[in-house]
């Protein structure tokens, strides 16, 4: 297996130094060394045609029954004990319907293995499933079960229609002793009264009756037909709770000390239960082998290939590290106690001074500077917020009135009283504020202006991306118009209706919205050196001085 695993580089690597230091997985770029593996491996999948998987890609080579869709691949550069180098290839969740194939390296667990107990598992709840199937759709069974439900609605039905009776009965007695009170002495009316009380008592008894045969029914539709079907259904969940607990004890992961962790061990640790697929991506699978052979981890490279996924944003052929939902809390542990460069997300631009674009007595206008934070986050306490507090230590409230992303630079606005700021809130809650945003483009898009309606929420799985997503995203509704196209980029203008996280760069990158992501993007495109999104332009209301206001902050974004 190791032979089969450990590729030694055909290309000429001579020359090129190695990494003193592992990247920080979860937002890096590929070392050359890692970038020459992922295109061997690269130039062998386009050749390759026993994988039994379809990418998606044109000229490709259907297989009946396999649906087309991408596939994420890794190649981890390695040195082995002698000092050779190489590299070992993995590929996220299965390859046609299969965990294991020459050439990559094996899952952590294998929950194909048809000698496993997740097989023997699957197969035990698959008899249940067809157990309960067949009892609710047993021919005798549901007519029995059909009869009995007719008599409790016959059952319904004549207790509603009493219940009517009972209420139409009171009335009519009303009106009786309202009418013999006038008429009859005290003595022949305290008769009266007592047998209409009689009455009463005689329909409620009556009543009573009538709903102890009804929950009697119940009772033996419960017994007879529900509890059977219950039991079992009781019994598969527990099973199946069981089994999942199992999976998860037996994904078991080495560091480069030998030291195992399970999913259990590791989510816990960060109090969330393991996700599903968690331990299937390639980034796991490739340091699993490496640990278990004794090579020594030099540097990686995760590459989509083929088709994208409808909800996601995936490229082919294009770089993505690992994802943070899923694989944070495993490689934390795998990769504890190698050297490792800093977590790129928790620094950001120096910034000498705040310019100010527009200012007077209740509101001011900052042109925020591309990787710098508009708030204090959890690691990072130097932002814009926190600059405006040392600016203006007599304002009120809190300041700023709306947020931009760390990445995208331009114009926030802020108020320098609680008054100020709640009008100007209110006038982001209405959408009156008008907002104007340049981007720079990865490509030459045709329509000159148009909407795009893609609806996102938050990837749990690898936060903070966004995915589209029609069953539980919000609406989020973008105008752009282009402003020149050339030399396969385009300027464009947007005018966000609505404000998503990530609204504008996931509208431009979309393959249902322009399909064409934003320079320097290393979410949902190529990583630059900035995000090329400037907010150029804002138009208010100005609160005190009763007036519309724009105030424009022009960038200049060379093609």
């Amino acid at each position: 297996m190791y032979s089969d695993c450990f590729h030694p580089f055909l290309s000429d690597i001579e020359g090129i130094e190695l990494p003193t230091v592992f990247a920080y997985p979860h937002f890096y770029s590929p070392h050359p060394l890692a970038k020459i593996a992922a295109s061997e491996l690269q130039q062998w999948l386009t050749k390759a045609t026993d994988l039994n998987h379809t990418f998606g890609l044109d000229n490709e080579r259907l297989v009946e029954g396999v649906e087309s869709i991408g596939k994420m691949f890794g190649v981890l550069v390695v040195e082995d004990q002698q000092g050779n180098l190489g590299y070992l290839s993995a590929f996220s969740g299965k390859l046609g319907n299969s965990n294991s194939v020459i050439g990559f390296v094996p899952p952590v667990f294998d929950t194909l293995d048809r000698n496993g107990f997740y097989k023997k598992g699957e197969e035990f709840l698959n008899e249940m499933n067809q157990r309960i199937f067949s009892l609710e759709n047993d021919p005798e069974y549901k007519f029995r079960e059909d009869e009995l439900n007719t008599r409790i609605a016959a059952s319904t039905q004549v207790i509603s229609d009493f219940r009517a009776e009972m209420k139409h009965a009171k009335v009519l007695r009303k009106e009786a002793r309202e009418a013999k009170k006038l008429v009859l002495s005290d003595e022949e009316f305290r008769e009266f009264s007592s047998s209409l009380d009689k009455e009463s008592a005689s329909q409620h008894w009556k009543l009573k009756q009538m709903q102890r045969a009804f929950n009697e029914l119940q009772i033996s539709k419960a017994q007879i037909f529900d509890a059977p079907i219950a039991s079992l259904k009781r019994k598969r969940a527990d099973f199946s709770a069981q089994l999942q607990q199992r999976i998860f004890e037996n994904y078991t992961f080495f560091n480069q000390h030998k030291e195992t962790k399970n999913l259990i061990d590791l989510f816990s640790s960060v109090g969330v239960q393991p996700p599903a697929g968690a331990g299937e991506c390639a980034a796991p699978k490739l340091f699993q082998f490496a640990f278990q052979h004794d090579l020594k981890p030099l540097c990686m490279a995760e590459f989509w290939w083929g088709k994208s996924p409808e909800s996601e944003i995936r490229t082919h052929r294009q770089f993505y590290a690992a994802c943070k939902g899923k694989c944070e809390p495993i490689l934390n542990h795998m990769l504890s106690g190698i050297p490792m460069e800093p977590n790129p997300l928790e620094t950001q631009a120096n910034v000498d001074a705040l310019e100010l674009v527009y200012e007077d007595a209740h509101v001011a206008l900052i042109n925020k500077p591309a990787d710098f934070l508009s708030v204090p986050g959890k690691t990072l306490t130097d932002s814009v917020l926190t600059r405006l507090k040392l600016l203006f230590p007599d304002a009120t409230g809190p300041l700023l009135v709306h947020r931009l992303d760390m990445s995208t630079s331009g114009l926030l606005l802020m108020a320098k009283t609680q008054a100020v700021h709640k009008k100007l809130q209110r006038q982001f809650i209405q959408k009156t504020i008008q907002k104007r945003y340049v981007a720079l483009l990865d490509g030459e898009i045709e329509q000159d202006k148009g909407e795009i309606q893609l609806p996102l929420r938050l990837d749990i799985d690898d936060r903070p991306k966004q995915v589209v997503c029609y069953d539980f995203g919000k609406a989020a509704v973008t105008r752009f118009e282009k402003i020149e196209s050339r030399a396969g980029k385009t300027l464009v203008h947007f005018y966000p209706i609505t404000g998503r996280t990530h609204q504008l760069r996931v509208h431009a990158a979309h393959n249902r919205g322009l399909n064409a992501p934003i320079v320097g993007d290393d979410l949902y495109g190529k990583k630059g050196n900035r995000l090329y999104l400037h907010a150029e332009q804002l138009t208010f209301f100005h609160p005190v001085l009763l007036e519309s206001m724009t105030v424009t902050c022009p960038i200049e974004f060379n093609f």
